[in-house]
Parts: structure tokens; C-alpha cells; sequence
């Protein structure tokens, strides 16, 4: 048995008023997923457990098919997983944005949560940069892709107080708002605190000097020329200790691969057990490299049982509240993966796809919700329920009156041929 999981990344969205009522996935062209919907079991599964962030890495953790309330220590660890950092007991990994940040008079606005999507070369000029004035024996920044980097505080756990259960608040989140209010607070009212041993004082310290660091950065300078936004500041964020987790392996006796531009999905592919596929032109963006995953998917099958691929792009849209991109990204997704590789699946004997939206991120908010998100499964041997609908949307997968309320559990109706039969 082959098996297959094709994650829409924020695909899901609210009713749209300019769309007569209808979400993006409901207008969209999806002649592929509507296909599976016809043929396989749709429903709806609650990724987001009650009380976490709506955050792609609580999401895919639960696709993955780990409780997020037991395996989830934060998402820079996940991160440092895929870029090879090997994270010793008691360090602390952070998410590290590239942002761009507006002073509006007193104020000073998250403008940008990716720096214009900066390119690769020229992030790496300015962490490079990064690591030469602010690094140190403790304190090490990490290259990415574009606008995601990391930056590990060697032991912070026990050298900071409290950097652990820091509230940072991603920069997507906050888009066109002040960051004042979403800073780490470095006092606490009614308490002296030693600053200098504060985990929040540590992180907000970080972020100023970076500012003052990449106020003229050369790559700055040509970008503000160019008419670029500026990488002007780092974000640090989704902080965490690497987690102890069991691999599909042990657990399904699967082996597979993971395949995605973002480091985070990489990361946790990584713990659970899977290898990287690295795909040429994979840019987590617009313009990533659709045919290179469906065709990378499909060599992977011949050689393991399982591939996960993750598409970042309906998300993306979904950020900058553009309807248009969101829907032509919703279709290109259909057409050159989800088509793609169910025609490819026909070489082979026996297998099963699953198709879902990590989280919703409805354009009317430009960031993630916790809501439940629709998901079908399709297997050529038959042995799935068929809800009698048409079209795969969020209100088909509400009135098939099919709900996983605990999304880590889906994975194991997929995995196990008879578990929804």
C-alpha cells in the first residue's frame, strides 16, 4: 500500500462577500479534489487543539499525527531539525523573521513579516552580518530560506528566566499594527527583576540592536533603492527545547519522505522519522516548483511507503488578503499536484491520498483560526465511506456529518486501511 498526503497550506477560508457568500475553495476550479470527493470519504478534523495557537506547526503536528498537548515544545526546535542544528538538552531555539518595520511617528508598524520576501543571497549577507555583531558564545543565528532563520540561545533555559514561557507573538499576526503591545515585557509589576538575567529583557534586546545594526545594511540600501521593503529588523518567535517524539516507523511501521520549501514541515518530518526530499526551484512561494513535488512524490513511492507534501502558496495569498491569488493558488494546486500525482498513482497496485488544508487563513484576517478544516480521503481499493457529495469545500465536508474532533487521530484512519470502513 502507497500512501500519500497533499496539505493545502491555510487553503480553508470564511464565506467571502465579494464571492456571493462562497469561500475561495468553493469557487475555485478543482475538478481533482472534487473528483476525490465523489469517489473517496470527506469530513471535517479539528487540527488546532482547544487553547494552542492556530500556528502551521500545531496544525501539521496533528496531520502528522502527534497530540500537540504531548510532542509540542515550540517552533523553532522543529525548525533546527531541518537545518541540521544539533540542539543540546538545554537549548532554546527560536524562530528568527526577517520583517520590515514602519515607524509611523511614535509608533512603529509591522509592515512586512517576511521583508518583501527577501532573497536568499541577500539573507545571507545580512546573517552572516548578524552572527559578526551580535553573535557570541551563546547566541548563534542560522541561515534559512528567504525570511526564516533561526537563532539558538545556547542553555537558555538555564540562563535566562522565564525564556521559555515567553509570550512572542508570530509577525504574520500582527501585520499593519503596532509592535509595542506584542513585545516581551521586561518587567513585572510589583517585582524587581534582575534584567540582565531576564529571558524577556534577552529577546527584546536582541530585536533593538538588530534595528540599529540593519538600519543601513548594505543590502538595505540597494532594496530601499530598488523600491524594495527593507529586512530592517529580526522578529524573534515560537521559541522551544527539542522534543522527544516516536517516528511513523515505530509507530505504523511506515517508511516515507517529506516534501516542502518551509523548514518547519521539513523539521517535523525529521521527527517523525522521515527523510527530505529537496526538490529544485521548491520556494514556498507563488512561483515554487508545482510539477518538481508531484514528480518527486511519485519517484519517492517507488522507493518507500509514504510522501507528504506540503505546498505553502494558498497561504500565502491568504496573508496578504488577496482573493484572486488565493483562488488561482487553490487551483494551481489542484491542477499540478493533486492531479498530477493521482494520475501517477495509477502505477501503482494499492493506495490511498489524503487532501486537507492545514488551518484556515481567511482573507478577511490575513492570519490563521482554529476552525476545522475539510479533508478527503481517496483510496482505488474502495474501502473508504462515501458521503454523497459533490465537490470538496468546507460546507461539503460540514454536511457530510463526517468529524475527526482530534486531528492527530487521522492519520490513523488513513494509515489503516479498515479503520473507516
Amino acid at each position: 500500500m502507497k500512501y500519500v498526503v497533499i496539505v493545502g497550506d491555510g487553503m480553508a477560508d470564511y464565506p467571502v462577500e465579494d464571492l456571493k457568500g462562497k469561500t475561495p475553495l468553493m469557487v475555485a476550479k478543482t475538478p481533482h479534489m472534487d473528483w476525490m470527493a465523489k469517489h473517496g470519504e470527506v469530513g471535517l478534523v479539528r487540527t488546532v487543539p482547544e487553547g494552542f495557537n492556530p500556528g502551521s506547526e500545531i496544525a501539521n503536528l496533528s496531520i502528522f499525527g502527534y497530540d500537540p498537548a504531548r510532542y509540542f515544545t515550540g517552533r523553532g526546535p522543529l525548525e533546527a531539525a531541518s537545518l541540521g542544528i544539533n540542539l543540546q538538552p538545554g537549548d532554546i531555539a527560536f524562530r528568527c523573521n526577517l520583517v520590515t518595520l514602519r515607524d509611523q511617528g511614535e509608533k512603529t508598524i509591522m509592515e512586512d513579516f517576511s521583508a518583501g520576501h527577501i532573497t536568499n543571497d541577500e539573507a545571507r549577507q545580512i546573517i552572516f552580518d548578524l552572527n559578526q555583531e551580535m553573535g557570541t558564545g551563546e547566541i548563534r543565528f542560522y541561515e534559512g530560506v528567504s525570511y526564516r532563520h533561526l537563532m539558538v540561545m545556547k542553555n537558555g533555559a538555564e540562563r535566562f528566566s522565564g525564556v521559555e514561557k515567553l509570550e512572542l507573538v508570530p509577525p504574520h499576526d500582527i501585520l499593519d499594527k503596532e509592535i509595542f503591545p506584542f513585545l516581551p515585557e521586561i518587567e513585572e509589576k510589583g517585582k524587581s527583576r534582575n534584567l540582565e538575567k531576564s529571558g524577556a529583557a534577552e529577546v527584546s534586546g536582541l530585536m533593538s540592536r538588530s534595528r540599529q545594526l540593519l538600519k543601513n545594511h548594505p543590502v538595505n540600501l540597494i532594496r530601499q533603492r530598488n523600491g524594495l521593503p527593507p529586512a530592517n529588523s529580526i522578529w524573534l518567535w515560537g521559541q522551544g527545547r527539542s522534543p522527544r517524539m516516536t517516528t511513523l516507523k515505530e509507530r505504523f511501521d511506515v517508511d516515507g519522505y517529506v516534501i516542502s520549501a518551509v523548514p518547519l514541515l521539513k523539521g517535523i518530518g525529521i521527527y517523525a522519522g522521515l527523510e527530505v526530499l529537496e526538490v529544485p526551484g521548491a520556494t514556498g512561494y507563488f512561483d515554487t516548483n508545482y510539477d518538481g513535488k508531484a514528480q518527486f512524490a511519485l519517484s519517492g513511492l517507488k522507493k518507500k511507503d509514504l510522501v507528504y507534501v506540503h505546498v505553502e502558496a494558498p497561504d500565502e495569498a491568504g496573508h496578504m488578503g488577496n482573493e484572486r491569488l488565493k483562488i488561482e493558488a487553490i487551483e494551481v494546486f489542484d491542477e499540478k499536484i493533486v492531479g498530477a500525482i493521482l494520475k501517477g498513482m495509477n502505477d501503482f497496485k494499492s493506495y490511498r491520498v489524503m487532501v486537507l488544508p492545514d488551518h484556515p487563513t481567511p482573507l478577511s484576517l490575513r492570519t490563521h483560526t482554529s476552525d476545522p478544516v475539510p479533508f478527503v480521503i481517496y483510496s482505488n481499493e474502495g474501502c473508504v465511506k462515501n458521503g454523497h457529495v459533490e465537490s470538496f469545500d468546507e460546507d461539503s465536508a460540514r454536511r457530510s456529518k463526517v468529524f475527526v474532533e482530534k486531528g492527530f487521530e487521522l492519520i490513523e484512519r488513513f494509515l489503516n486501511p479498515c479503520s473507516s470502513c
